[in-house]
Parts: structure tokens; C-alpha cells; sequence
């Protein structure tokens, strides 16, 4: 087994407190871990790009109030690995599975994540995904 890097701890970490944040619905802990823009694949290989902050901003509301109305309760992440790195560059593949209110998964996909190390800080930069659902359409 391979000795992480300090760096990609950090990314790691970064991701973490993102994921943390999405689960609470806490936009600004999101933007906190994000850099913009921002872009995003869609499993409908919809490219979605946020510009700024704002953007991300306004459209939290709606994408709370869909994941609602699928019954999401939280967001959780399972095979997180490091498959690419340097000092200001982390790639992270995983597997998200969307939770329901009894506590199953209904909606597992495949997902990567760009985190990169601008101006000091470590946030998510790009992602892409296979997800199929509400997400599709918001953040």
C-alpha cells in the first residue's frame, strides 16, 4: 500500500468538508471547498459551469427542494482513491450513493473529482459524474 502524500490529504480533507456541507445544505461550507469557476459533467454529459459564487448560490434552493422531493436525507461516499496526483493537482474517484429516508440507497453512481491548489487554498475545481436524477439539473 502506498504512503498518502500530505498533499493529497489535503484535497482528501477538502472533499470531506464539502461533502459535510452538502449534507447540511450549507452553501456557504460548499463555496468554501470549491474554486470558480467551476464545472461539472453531467450523467447526461450536460457540461454545467458555475462562474461564480452567486451562481452556485442561487441555485441552492431548488436543488434542496429536489433532492426533498426524492426523499434524500444525506449523500455519502464510499472507495474514495487518489488516482492521480501532484502538489496542486488531485484527481478522486469514487462511488456516491444517494440515501433515502429509510436509510437505503437509491440512487449509486460513479464519480470523479478535480481538486487543485489555487492561491493557497485547496478546493474542487471540476466533476464528473453518472448520476442519474435530480442532480442532474442543479449542484
Amino acid at each position: 500500500m502506498n504512503r498518502m502524500e500530505s498533499y493529497e490529504k489535503e484535497a482528501i480533507d477538502c472533499y470531506h468538508r464539502w461533502l459535510k456541507a452538502f449534507n447540511s445544505r450549507d452553501i456557504e461550507g460548499m463555496i468554501q471547498e470549491m474554486h470558480f469557476p467551476h464545472w461539472r459533467i453531467s450523467g447526461t454529459n450536460s457540461l454545467q459551469v458555475w462562474q461564480t459564487e452567486e451562481r452556485q448560490r442561487r441555485l441552492h434552493d431548488a436543488m434542496t427542494e429536489s433532492l426533498n422531493s426524492e426523499g434524500w436525507t444525506k449523500t455519502v461516499t464510499n472507495g474514495l482513491t487518489v488516482i492521480h496526483s501532484s502538489v496542486n493537482k488531485i484527481h478522486l474517484s469514487m462511488r456516491q450513493s444517494r440515501v433515502g429516508q429509510h436509510g437505503q440507497e437509491y440512487n449509486g453512481f460513479d464519480t470523479l473529482w478535480i481538486i487543485c491548489l489555487i492561491d493557497g487554498k485547496w478546493g474542487a475545481q471540476f466533476r464528473s459524474s453518472f448520476s442519474s436524477g435530480v442532480s442532474e439539473t442543479g449542484v
